[in-house]
């Protein structure tokens, strides 16, 4: 078991000021493979502190030295890729080749492209003469990363704000802790100066919340869940800082009369399984026409049945590993119940532990059919392998349920007719809309509208959050 009992604080490990250890328990088996401090408020203040000294130098570099110590970060993390790989796979339960195809790369592209980024992004501008815009850091941005894509958060918001000239303390889960350790110990062997990144591990009462509250932060960027996200704008709220929130959805996939449906239906399924279905842009409720309902049933809940649920360490491509975590755990079997109990009928999986699993937070891959938009496996966001799919008669009952959801993170749509999809795409009240399976990719904007968010990850979007606007007037010749 590995014990790592110290913080990252001014460019060095540092022991907590008040000894408290906590287990990282491996999903896969219930078993401990770690041990980690979780801090205090003395602990919170010491790396603001921190993190404030350093803004004082980090946020006069310029373009082209954080370009320097961000091509040192890609480089590195690189060639410890496979460690970030294994130590998520261990922690939150996502089996190796996702972890190594996705998990772990998913990081390494946030990174990359906030490097990208400082290639073309105008952080001075004239407006009219004599009128300059200037871009600046925003200050210490205290960060609050989730354990289900654990690198992938950390590094969209440290690669942002580093090329945006901030400082930063990040907290990241306790329950999945080891890659942002790891990752510590990337920045530092990349040269990243003392009190511009520090770590900070423990739960949201210790630290998160002193964090999100601390007066020396200019700003909180969390992602988590949105009941979590409404207690970090509070407590954020005291000090009038800006906070950027990511969090929940219960994305619609609507499936158009004309859509190929064994194409559009299957990957819809597997889609929403990918990663144990613990994606906040997951595709879990699927929209269909009532003409061709049982056939999208049949062919989502054949899907389901043909998903592997195996160990991470061993797991085959296309595999779901367990649930990271005992709560989430109890929470997706509960909401599974409440499924069959307020009617819903079960075309696939249920409660219960696969078939071949005693031990281990796994799950079975879950459909269910005759939902309406009402119940609650259909409103709460259940963070599991459960695709609800619901019928409509119309293209506009389509989208009045689709946009029926206080979240708006992701929609999909699947059809024949571009000029169609696009139409509905248009009406759909979310912060990205998938056609026909299509992704983002790198620099894309990454975030909702409604209680799905506030800002954007990713892009020149991200690279905005962490700067402050600033109106300069007779910069040059008013004439």
């Amino acid at each position: 078991m590995r014990e790592h009992l110290n913080f990252y604080i001014d460019g060095k490990w540092v022991a907590p000021a008040k000894a408290r250890a906590h287990d990282v328990i491996n999903p896969a088996n219930e078993e401990p493979i770690g041990r980690i401090s979780l801090g205090s408020a003395e602990d919170v203040n010491k790396a603001v502190a921190a993190a404030k000294k350093a803004f004082e130098t980090w946020s006069q570099t310029s373009v082209e030295e954080r370009k320097a110590i961000l091509d040192k970060v890609v480089a590195v993390y690189q060639r410890r890729l496979p460690e970030m790989a294994a130590a998520i796979s261990s922690e939150m339960g996502a089996p190796m080749p996702l972890a190594n195809a996705a998990q772990a790369p998913a990081g390494l592209g946030y990174l990359i492209d906030a490097r990208k980024q400082l290639d073309t992004f105008d952080f001075e501008y004239d407006y009219g003469k004599g009128r300059r815009i200037l871009k600046e850091p925003i200050g210490v941005v205290g960060m609050i990363t989730p354990w289900n894509w654990p690198q992938n958060q950390i590094c969209a918001k440290v690669g942002a704000a580093l090329a945006a000239g901030c400082t930063m303390v990040l907290k990241p889960s306790e329950l999945a802790p080891l890659n942002g350790i790891l990752f510590a110990e990337i920045l530092d062997e990349a040269g990243v100066p003392p009190g511009v990144f520090n770590l900070v591990n423990g739960d949201g009462p210790g630290v998160g919340a002193v964090l999100s509250a601390h007066p020396d932060v200019d700003m909180l960027s969390f992602t988590g869940s949105t009941r979590a996200g409404q207690s970090v704008m509070e407590n954020a709220a005291k000090g009038i800082k800006k906070v950027a929130l990511e969090l929940g959805g219960k994305s619609p996939n609507i499936i158009l009369d004309d859509a190929d449906l064994k194409t559009s239906v299957a990957r819809g399924m597997m889609h929403m399984a990918m990663n144990t279905g613990q994606s906040c842009n997951a595709p879990s409720r699927m929209l269909a026409p009532k003409a061709k309902y049982e056939e999208v049933v049949q062919i989502a809940a054949a899907t389901a049945n043909s998903i592997k649920v195996q160990a991470p360490e061993s797991a085959e491509a296309g595999a779901i590993g367990p649930l990271a975590n005992a709560n989430q755990f109890q929470k997706v079997q509960g909401l599974i119940q409440k499924g069959i109990d307020e009617g819903a009928r079960l075309a696939a999986g249920g409660v219960g532990r696969p078939d071949g699993f005693n031990r281990g937070y796994y799950v079975k891959p879950t459909v269910f059919a005759d939902v309406n938009n009402q119940m609650t496996i259909a409103r709460e966001e259940i963070f599991g392998p459960v695709l609800v799919v619901i019928p409509y008669e119309t293209e506009e009952e389509a989208v009045q349920i689709a946009n029926d959801t206080p979240y708006g993170l992701a929609a999909y749509v699947q059809g024949s007719s571009q000029e169609r999809t696009r139409k509905v795409a248009r009406q759909l009240r979310a912060g990205m809309v998938h056609i026909n399976g299509a992704q983002g990719g790198l620099g894309s904007p990454f975030g909702g509208y409604k209680q799905s968010g506030i800002g954007r990850e990713g892009g020149p979007f991200g690279l905005e959050d962490f700067l402050e606007v600033k109106g300069a007037y007779g910069w040059g010749d008013q004439a």
